[in-house]
C-alpha cells in the first residue's frame, strides 16, 4: 500500500509537513519534543482534558499538554475527538499529518481521513505482536527477550494498520515496565520523525502487517497485578516488572494490601509453600538472605514494600515491625 496524498518540492522555509500532534501521557512528550524540532511544523496539539489527581484532588494538565504550553502551541481538549466542534476545528486546520502517541481515545472514522496522509501512530511493540493499551507491560510479562516500536497508519481495527517502520530495543533481565517505556519513548521518537521525513518526500511506503504472530495488549487493571504466589519464581519476577511502576504488583498480608516493588527470583523454594514468608525459630525474619517469599516453583527475595497509608520501605524494616509467625503466608 503506497503512501497516500501528494509529494511536491519544497520551497526553503517551508515546513515539510503541517501536523496535529496527539498525544497525552509522559511518554509521547520525548516524541512531541523532536517534532518540534523537526522541518516539521505542528501547528497543533490534542490531548485528553485535564483531570483531577492527587489528594487534593486538583485538576492536572497532561504532560504533553505542559510541554505544548511552553512551547506555545494551540492545545485541544475536546472531551472525545467525535466532539463535532473539534471535528470542524480539525478540518479547519488543514493538517498534512496527524502523528498520534498515546493518546487515550479512539479517533473516529470522520477523522481517520482528514489528513492528506492519515493518522501515524507510534505504537510500543513489533506489531503484530502486542496490539492494544499495554504493550509494554505485556511484552515484560510473558518474557519477551527483544521488543520495540513500530509506526503505522491508522485504521478503525485496533493496531491493524500497515506498518511504516520498526526500531528493536533487548529486555533487560531486570528492565521493569517504566524502564523499558522510557527507552522504548526515545527510540520511538526518532523512528516516528524520520517516517514523517519519509511521507513528506514520498519515499515510504507502508507494508501491510502480517497475518501471523497476533497478539493482544489489553489494559492493565490493579486486579491483574495481584500477585500469584502458585506461579513459578521467574514468572512472579517477570509479572511484577511489567506492572512496575503502574498500576504497581501489590499481594494482602493479614487483611491490608502490601504493595510490592521488583523481586529477585531463587532457584530453591527452600521448603517454603506459595506465599509462605521465611522465619527464623524466634519469629524474627532471617537476616543475611532478606525478606523470602515462596512460590509455585522457587522463591522470591522482595525488595522494596508498601504497607497500606504508609510509604515505601525495605522489606526487611518492614518485616521487622511486622514480625510474621512462622508459616504465615502474604496473600492468603
Amino acid at each position: 500500500m503506497a503512501a497516500a496524498g501528494r509529494t511536491r518540492s519544497r520551497r526553503e522555509g517551508e515546513p515539510a509537513l503541517k501536523l496535529l500532534f496527539a498525544g497525552t501521557p509522559a511518554p509521547a512528550v520525548p516524541s512531541l519534543e523532536a517534532l518540534l524540532a523537526s522541518d516539521h511544523e505542528v501547528v497543533a496539539v490534542l490531548t485528553r482534558p485535564d483531570a483531577r489527581a492527587g489528594r487534593g484532588r486538583r485538576e492536572v494538565r497532561s504532560p504533553v499538554a505542559v510541554r505544548a504550553d511552553e512551547a506555545g502551541v494551540p492545545v485541544l481538549q475536546p472531551p472525545s475527538p467525535r466532539d463535532p466542534a473539534f471535528l470542524e476545528t480539525f478540518a479547519a486546520l488543514g493538517v498534512d499529518c496527524a502523528p498520534v502517541v498515546a493518546y487515550g481515545a479512539l479517533v473516529p472514522p470522520a477523522a481517520l481521513d482528514v489528513p492528506v496522509h492519515g493518522w501515524v501512530n507510534l505504537h510500543f511493540s513489533l506489531l503484530p505482536a502486542w496490539r492494544g493499551a499495554a504493550p509494554v507491560q505485556h511484552a515484560l510479562m510473558a518474557g519477551d527477550e527483544v521488543t520495540g516500536a513500530a509506526t503505522f497508519r491508522l485504521e478503525q481495527g485496533l493496531d491493524t494498520g500497515p506498518v511504516y517502520g520498526v526500531v528493536t530495543e533487548p529486555v533487560g533481565p531486570r528492565d521493569t515496565a517504566g524502564d523499558l517505556l522510557d527507552r522504548l519513548a526515545v527510540s520511538g521518537a526518532g523512528l516516528l520523525v524520520a517516517t514523517l521525513d519519509g511521507i513528506a518526500d514520498g519515499s515510504l511506503v507502508p507494508r501491510p502487517q502480517p497475518a501471523d504472530g497476533v497478539s493482544l495488549a489489553p489494559k492493565v487493571e490493579t486486579a491483574d497485578a495481584a500477585v500469584d504466589w502458585s506461579l513459578p519464581a521467574h514468572v512472579v519476577d517477570r509479572r511484577v516488572r511489567g506492572v512496575t511502576p503502574a498500576p504497581g504488583a501489590w499481594t494482602t498480608w493479614r487483611g491490608d494490601r502490601l504493595r510490592l516493588g521488583p523481586v529477585e527470583p531463587l532457584p530453591t523454594a527452600l521448603g517454603l509453600a506459595p506465599g509462605e514468608l521465611s522465619v527464623g525459630p524466634s519469629g524474627v525474619l532471617v537476616g543475611p538472605s532478606g525478606v523470602l517469599v515462596g512460590t509455585g516453583r522457587g522463591s522470591v527475595r522482595l525488595g522494596l514494600v508498601q504497607p497500606a497509608g504508609k510509604k515505601m520501605l525495605p522489606a526487611a524494616d518492614w518485616a521487622r515491625g511486622a514480625r510474621p509467625t512462622d508459616g504465615e503466608r502474604v496473600g492468603a
